[in-house]
C-alpha cells in the first residue's frame, strides 16, 4: 500500500493517515466495514441507531479486535437511551463520538471531559457556529446530493457556507467518491471529506450482493428523493416499492407505519414508552406531525429489509446521487489507495501560479 497522504487539520485531529471518513451508516457501517476503513488509515464509523445497547458494546470490541486505529461511533442525541451509549464510548476509549443531530452542550462537555473527539453533523452554518461555541471538535456537512435524510442545498453552495463560519475542521459529505472530489473539497477549505455509498458499494460492506447490484447499475436519474417512506426528505434508488409508496393513501402508510414500529421494537428491545419518548424527541424543534413520527418507524425497518436481509423488493435502499457513478467494488484499502493517489495526481496537475 502507498504511503502517500494529504496531512490536513483532520487528519492531525483523530490521528488517522487520509483525510477520509467512511459515514455511520445504519445496518451498514458494522465491524467489518469500520475495521477495514480504519485498517486503510481513514476514519470508520460505526452506525449505531440500529444497534442495541448490548450490541454497539459488542461491535466496538470487535473493532477494537481487528484494528488498533482510531474509529468512531455515531449516535442518535436525541435517543433515550443516549446517556448509555455516551458510557460506553467513554469505557470503551472509543477515538471520535460523532452524530447526526447536534448534541447538547452538556452531552458535548462530558465527552470532551473523558477525552473524546466530537464531531456533529450540521446543515447550515448558523448549526455549526452553535455547537463549535459549544465545544465540538469538528462538523461534518453534507449537501442535498448526499443520500438518507437529506436538505435542498447543494454541497458547493453548502460547504463554503459552513468553511465561513466556524474556525473548527469541517469534513464534507455529500456527492463523493474520488480523489477529484477530495481536492475539489479542500479547495473549498474543507479538512476532509465523508463517503457513504461509496463505502457501501465496497467489497468489504456486508450489504448482500443482490442489493449491490442494484446500486451498480443504477445511473444518477436512478436516484430520488422522496417524503413518503417517514415524512422527511430521504434520498433513495428508484425501486417498484418506492413507486408504490407514493402512490400509497395516508391511511395505508400510518397502517405500514404502525407495523414497522412493532416490529422495530421487537427488533430493538425498546418498550412503547421508549419509543414514544423518541418520538417527542423527534418533534423537538421541528414541524413534525404525530403521523410523521410514525411514519419514523418506516426508516430502520424497510432499510433493514434491503441491507440485511436483501429483499429489494420489500425494503428501501438510501443512495447519494453519487451512486450513478460507481460501477465496481474494491475493497476499502483500494479504494482508499485508489482515492489518494488520485487527488495526489490531480494536485500536480492543477496549473502553477505564475
Amino acid at each position: 500500500m502507498s504511503d502517500a497522504t494529504i496531512a490536513t487539520p483532520l487528519t492531525q485531529l483523530v490521528g488517522v493517515r487520509h483525510p477520509l471518513v467512511q459515514t455511520g451508516m445504519g445496518w451498514v457501517a458494522g465491524p467489518r466495514l469500520v475495521s477495514a476503513t480504519a485498517e486503510a488509515g481513514a476514519l470508520g464509523i460505526l452506525g449505531s441507531a440500529t444497534m442495541t445497547v448490548e450490541q454497539l458494546r459488542s461491535s466496538v470490541r470487535e473493532v477494537r479486535s481487528r484494528t488498533a486505529a482510531p474509529f468512531g461511533v455515531n449516535l442518535r442525541a436525541d435517543a433515550g437511551d443516549a446517556a448509555e451509549r455516551v458510557r460506553i464510548i467513554i469505557d470503551e476509549d472509543v477515538r471520535v463520538a460523532s452524530f447526526a443531530l447536534a448534541p447538547s452542550r452538556e452531552l458535548i462537555a462530558r465527552l470532551k471531559d473523558a477525552g473524546v473527539i466530537v464531531i456533529p453533523s450540521v446543515g447550515a452554518g448558523r448549526h455549526a457556529e452553535k455547537v463549535a461555541a459549544w465545544g465540538a471538535d469538528a462538523v461534518l456537512v453534507q449537501g442535498g446530493e448526499g443520500g438518507g435524510h437529506t436538505g435542498d442545498v447543494a454541497t458547493g453552495v453548502l460547504l463554503p457556507q459552513v468553511v465561513d463560519a466556524v474556525d473548527i475542521p469541517v469534513i464534507a459529505a455529500g456527492g463523493f467518491r474520488d480523489g477529484r472530489g477530495l481536492v475539489a473539497a479542500l479547495a473549498y477549505g474543507a479538512s476532509g471529506i465523508a463517503m457513504g455509498t461509496r463505502f457501501l458499494l465496497t467489497s468489504d460492506s456486508t450489504v448482500p450482493d443482490a442489493v449491490k447490484s442494484r446500486y451498480l447499475s443504477a445511473t444518477v436519474k436512478d436516484v430520488t428523493v422522496t417524503t413518503k417512506v417517514d415524512g422527511l426528505p430521504h434520498r433513495m434508488l428508484r425501486s417498484e416499492l418506492v413507486g408504490s409508496l407514493e402512490r400509497a393513501g395516508r391511511a395505508a402508510s400510518l397502517l405500514r407505519a404502525l407495523r414497522h414500529a412493532a416490529a422495530f421494537r421487537r427488533e430493538t428491545g425498546m418498550g412503547w414508552a421508549d419509543m414514544v419518548r423518541d418520538g417527542l424527541a423527534m418533534r423537538h424543534g421541528k414541524e413534525m406531525s404525530w403521523s410523521q413520527v410514525l411514519l419514523a418507524a418506516n426508516t430502520p425497518m424497510m432499510l433493514r429489509a434491503a441491507m440485511v436481509d436483501g429483499r429489494t423488493d420489500l425494503g428501501v435502499m438510501a443512495a447519494g446521487q453519487v451512486a450513478g457513478l460507481i460501477d465496481d467494488l474494491p475493497s476499502c484499502a483500494e479504494l482508499i489507495e485508489r482515492v489518494m493517489a488520485e487527488a495526489l495526481a490531480t494536485l500536480r496537475a492543477l496549473p502553477h501560479s505564475p
